[in-house]
């Protein structure tokens, strides 16, 4: 009778459920680290820009947070697969892409498509998410040409990371777990498609707002301009 009843549950593939650990501790700790990476994000952005807007607050923290995963997390990654491979490295800093690999084989054994793309995050993407919070602190002029620019290599990252992997039938990734699934491939790799899309449109608008409102003021003064030039050219005719 027992054994009927662990065939049945095994046929049901209830038990090779129960064998995938949902959280461990190593996924605990990285969440945890990134937990504490927005909430900095958001100290910082909201203490130091106290003179922005609300949405410009909100953009810095995200530009904080997008900066401190690219350097502190991402930046030993690279250095880790060039010199040799997550998988084999025994320090600290590669058991967050360790566990990571368990959502995506990838990033583990040094893929040349992956270390590539993490190369240019690195060092391009990552002190362009700095140079914008500086810009935008300062409400340099040209803060929208590089919003442009970091969100279109943010949105490239993620479509050369997984475009060729679902083109090859995505036999790297691992998607009958809920954690590796919707929270590793999904949620963390989906928050660098949205927001960057949704600053692409906010840059959009900035634009065309801005445009729009110096050719009205162009216009306004052409059309002043004109008209005190009329009446000067009339008030002196009528004293002649």
């Amino acid at each position: 009778m027992r054994k009927n009843c662990i065939d049945a549950v095994a046929s049901l593939g209830i038990d090779s459920i129960m064998e995938k650990p949902v959280l461990t501790q190593v996924s605990i700790i990285s969440l945890a680290v990134t937990g504490l990476y927005a909430a900095g994000a958001f100290v910082f952005a909201f203490s130091v820009g106290k003179s922005q807007s609300r949405i410009n607050k909100l953009i810095i923290a995200w530009l904080v947070f997008d900066a401190l995963i690219h350097f502190t997390l991402e930046g030993p990654f690279v250095y880790w697969s060039l010199v040799s491979t997550v998988e084999k490295s025994k320090h600290f800093t590669a058991q967050v892409w360790k566990e990571y690999a368990l959502a995506d084989k990838r990033w583990g054994m040094s893929d040349p498509t992956i270390v590539s793309l993490e190369i240019l995050t690195v060092f391009i993407t990552g002190p362009l998410a700095v140079w914008l919070i500086y810009i935008v602190l300062k409400k340099k002029p040209y803060r929208h040409f590089i919003q442009i620019v970091l969100c279109v290599c943010e949105l490239y990252g993620g479509w050369m990371t997984f475009c060729p992997e679902w083109l090859t039938g995505s036999k790297n990734l691992k998607t009958d777990n809920f954690l590796y699934m919707w929270i590793y491939l999904v949620f963390f790799n989906g928050i660098w498609v949205v927001i960057p899309v949704l600053l692409l449109c906010q840059s959009w608008l900035e634009m065309t707002v801005t445009g729009e409102v110096k050719q009205t003021k162009v216009i306004e003064s052409v059309t002043t301009t004109s008209v005190t030039h009329n009446y000067n050219t009339r008030s002196r005719k009528k004293m002649e």
